[in-house]
């Protein structure tokens, strides 16, 4: 997985948080415990709630090598010939990276018909449509996507926690008291990771 210098992971040794920041610091931090002792170690994305998969064979230097070999991978640009620009920096020729990702897209005839008769062409009257969709949504995609971060983590690492259940049922009812409260008697670091996920306080 590239590492995103923005995106952070978390990484908890049995039920206690071991280490949170950037993914190479959280990778050498669970190397260094998993030398220690035998706790199962397993490492969450904090934006999605899901279980990482981290390769920790090796030294430090070999881990460090393989995440900035991923790091370098997604951060690779065409191979596209580069003129220098008036101030003497490298430039890609063609239009400047804006991080559009292309994917793969299935509309029926007539939908194809309309997006291209707009203003642009199809992919900027997608991304204006997607763009309306997110301002109009009142932050409801953003709240699901905390809950479902939430419940990922909470089913990896807290399923045999006494009140389980009850606790799955407040965080997708809303109710962020109640959420809170039947976690109380959890581990503090388990219950602060779920508050933090799901964003309910």
């Amino acid at each position: 997985m590239p590492e995103d210098p923005m995106r952070t992971f978390t990484a908890f040794a049995g039920l206690r948080r071991l280490a949170s920041g950037r993914l190479i610091d959280v990778a050498l931090a669970a190397k260094a415990r998993a030398a220690e002792d035998g706790d199962p170690i397993l490492t969450f994305d904090d934006r999605s709630g899901a279980v990482i998969d981290l390769d920790l064979r090796g030294t430090e230097a070999d881990i460090t090598a393989r995440l900035v070999k991923l790091t370098n991978a997604g951060d690779a640009t065409s191979t596209v010939e580069r003129r220098p620009d008036p101030d003497g920096a490298p430039r890609n020729r063609g239009r400047p990276k804006l991080g559009v990702v292309a994917r793969e897209v299935t509309l029926l005839p007539r939908q194809w018909e309309w997006l291209a008769s707009q203003p642009g062409g199809a992919s900027q009257a997608l991304r204006r449509l997607v763009d309306e969709a997110r301002r109009t949504d009142g932050g409801q995609s953003r709240i699901k996507a905390a809950r479902e971060a939430a419940y990922r983590f909470l089913s990896a690492l807290a399923g045999d926690l006494p009140g389980f259940e009850d606790v799955i049922r407040a965080l997708f009812a809303g109710d962020a008291e109640g959420f809170a409260g039947r976690m109380t008697a959890w581990p503090p670091d388990i219950r602060d990771y779920a508050l933090k996920l799901a964003a309910l306080t």
